[in-house]
């Protein structure tokens, strides 16, 4: 398959069953929202290391938020719905209730409970008290610019982690201006983000290591300066290779993103596309690039 001119391989991207909550952060302007979001973005690009994989998903109007202020919607994922509690415990009362003029509340419909400004209320040293608003439980817990609104109960699910795909080309230049406008569109998908920063990996990982004490290194299959080395996945005129990460609440919202970006991607002057996978012995879900790019072309 080509789009474009663009060799699109016949592979399919590995991903894995996660766990993930959207947390909706409002603020007296969207700059300190957005300054929240950030922040509890921070140090979140793989499950690897950072035990969560968390992004903004959107910038939400004021018509959109519980409580009719500007707001950003941030999507947390985690391997396990324990995990994620913990991770969104930490994230919130660090990042977001030390914002100044914050509010924090669920974005999900559904899903399972998990109980986060309930805990955090303890913070207020007993001079926490808690309302019901428009059919939330929030608690308001006492800080020096006057309170920190968190909504008592968050919804977590089931969702999808790790889809990708990655771009082959012949300067670092190309490579990067597609993986650029990848990203544009994949920022006007709902439900998914890319966690990693700006939505783009250099550092794809492969399961193990010649070092028993890691887990995860280098995918030394992509990598252009060792390619006389290894057994190299990288063609002679290859000089670069760029990994997007998507994941999603749900394989649909994957497989868009997988879509519209892909097609992005290919209007730049690259020379393939592939994905990454573990022969299918891992992950969950199987996404096949040409399966979920037949009819674009």
């Amino acid at each position: 398959m080509q789009i474009n001119n663009v060799e699109i391989e016949d592979t399919f991207a590995e991903a894995f069953k996660m766990w993930a909550s959207r947390v909706i952060i409002t603020a007296a302007s969207e700059t300190w929202a957005l300054n929240a979001a950030r922040s509890m973005s921070g140090f979140a690009t793989s499950v690897i290391m950072c035990k969560c994989e968390t992004g903004i998903e959107r910038i939400l109007s004021d018509e959109e938020t519980p409580d009719g202020r500007s707001g950003v919607s941030v999507l947390v994922f985690a391997n396990k719905e324990k995990d994620l509690g913990k991770q969104m415990m930490k994230r919130i009362g660090q990042c977001v209730m030390t914002c100044p003029t914050t509010a924090c509340y669920n974005g999900l419909e559904n899903g399972k409970k998990i109980d986060i400004g309930g805990k955090l209320r303890f913070f207020g040293d007993g001079f926490q008290t808690s309302k019901l608003c428009g059919g939330r439980r929030l608690w308001r817990i006492p800080v020096m610019e006057g309170e920190f609104l968190c909504e008592e109960k968050f919804l977590a699910r089931e969702a999808v982690g790790g889809g990708n795909f990655i771009v082959m080309g012949k300067t670092a230049e190309s490579v990067l201006e597609a993986c650029e406008r990848a990203n544009k569109e994949i920022r006007k998908i709902a439900n998914v983000i890319t966690p990693f920063p700006g939505g783009i990996a250099r550092s794809g990982s492969k399961v193990g290591s010649k070092y028993k004490f890691l887990d995860a290194s280098t995918n030394t299959s992509f990598c252009p300066t060792i390619k006389s080395q290894v057994h190299t996945k990288l063609r002679e005129e290859e000089n670069c290779a760029l990994e997007i990460v998507i994941d999603g609440l749900a394989e649909r919202d994957v497989e868009s993103a997988m879509r519209a970006s892909i097609q992005a991607a290919c209007t730049s002057p690259i020379t393939r596309i592939s994905a990454g996978n573990y022969g299918g012995s891992l992950g969950t879900f199987q996404l096949h690039l040409h399966r979920i790019l037949e009819g674009m072309r």
